[in-house]
C-alpha cells in the first residue's frame, strides 16, 4: 500500500513557496503578508495560531497576530477586519475559530474582503468554487491540500467515483464541489454521505476515492472500503491511551490498521492531511499577493 505522506509534501511545498517569496522580494521589494486574529484564550487555537505564524516567517512572509480578549465585542472585531481590508500590506486575513458566543461567526466571515479570505470561507469564494472559477477564488485549505496530495501522488481521478463522508462547510461541501470540477486532478462522479445517510457502507464500498471527514474515530472500517480504493482521512480525534506520555493519542476517522490492508493508497493520521492545511493557507496568501500585484 502507498502511504500518502502529507508531511513530506507540505515540506516540499513550503520550500517552493519560500523560493517564490524570495524571488518576489528581489523583483519587487515586497512580500506577502498574513494577519491572524485570535479572540479569547482557547489553548488549541493558540497553538495553531503560533504554528501558522512560525511557518509564515520561515518562508519569508510577513506574519502578524492580533490577540483580543474573550469579551471583545463583535463591533470591535469587525472594525479591526475593516482596517485590515484597507491595508495594502495585508494579503490574507484569518480569524481563528471558535469565537466567543457574543460574536456572530457568519458576520465575521462576511466582513473579510473576499480577495483576502485565504481560508476560503466567504460565500463569494465558495460560489466561485461551485461555478468552477478556481482562478478567481480561494479554495478552503483542507480540501485544497487534499487536491494537492492527489496531484503530487499522480492519483487518477478522471471518471472515478469519489465518496465524501461528511458535509461540513469547511471540508465536506467544498471537497465534494472540488472533486466535481472539470480539472486534471478532479473530474469525478461524486457522492456525499452524512449523519442522516442510511446504510453508509453501501456508498463507501463503491468509492474509488474515499474521503472521510465525519469527526468520528475509526468510523470507516475495512469492510466499508472497496479493495484497491484510495482513502483520504481528514479526521483528527483524540482518544485515551494510557501507554502514552500525555494519556492520549491522535487517530483519524478511518481504522488505519484494518483499512490499510485493503486500500491501494492512504493518508496516515497524524502526518497526512493535517500538515497540508497550513501549507495551503500560505499558498493562498501567495496567490492573493500575486493577484494584488498583477504577478
Amino acid at each position: 500500500m502507498l502511504i500518502i505522506d502529507g508531511k513530506k509534501v507540505s515540506l516540499d511545498l513550503k520550500n517552493e513557496l519560500k523560493a517564490s517569496v524570495d524571488n518576489y522580494r528581489a523583483q519587487t521589494g515586497k512580500v506577502p503578508g498574513l494577519t491572524v486574529i485570535i479572540v479569547g484564550q482557547d489553548p488549541a487555537s493558540q497553538v495553531y495560531v503560533r504554528s501558522k505564524a512560525k511557518t509564515c516567517k520561515e518562508i519569508g512572509m510577513i506574519s502578524s497576530v492580533i490577540e483580543m480578549p474573550a469579551d471583545t465585542t463583535e463591533e470591535h472585531l469587525l472594525n479591526t477586519i475593516k482596517d485590515l481590508n484597507n491595508d495594502p500590506a495585508v494579503h490574507g486575513i484569518l480569524v481563528q475559530q471558535p469565537l466567543p458566543k457574543q460574536i456572530d461567526e457568519f458576520a465575521v466571515t462576511l466582513a473579510i474582503d473576499p480577495s483576502k479570505d485565504v481560508d476560503g470561507f466567504h460565500p463569494e469564494n465558495l460560489g466561485r468554487l461551485v461555478m468552477g472559477h478556481l482562478d478567481k477564488c480561494f479554495v478552503s485549505c483542507t480540501p485544497y491540500g487534499i487536491l494537492e496530495l492527489l496531484g503530487r501522488y499522480n492519483i487518477e481521478t478522471k471518471g472515478k467515483h469519489c465518496v465524501v463522508v461528511g458535509r461540513s462547510n469547511i471540508v465536506g461541501k467544498p471537497m465534494a464541489n472540488l472533486m466535481l470540477q472539470k480539472l486534471e486532478a478532479t473530474n469525478c462522479t461524486v457522492t456525499i454521505c452524512h449523519s442522516a445517510t442510511k446504510n453508509i457502507p453501501f456508498y463507501t464500498q463503491q468509492a474509488d476515492i474515499l474521503i472521510a471527514a465525519i469527526g468520528k474515530a475509526g468510523f470507516i472500517t475495512a469492510d466499508m472500503v472497496k479493495p484497491g480504493a484510495v482513502v483520504i482521512d481528514v479526521g483528527i480525534n483524540r482518544i485515551e491511551d494510557a501507554s502514552t506520555k500525555n494519556g492520549y493519542r491522535l487517530v483519524g476517522d478511518v481504522d488505519y490498521d484494518g483499512v490499510s490492508a485493503v486500500a491501494s493508497a492512504m493518508t496516515p493520521v497524524p502526518g497526512g492531511v493535517g500538515p497540508m492545511t497550513i501549507a495551503m493557507l500560505l499558498k493562498n496568501t501567495l496567490q492573493s499577493f500575486q493577484r494584488t500585484n498583477g504577478l
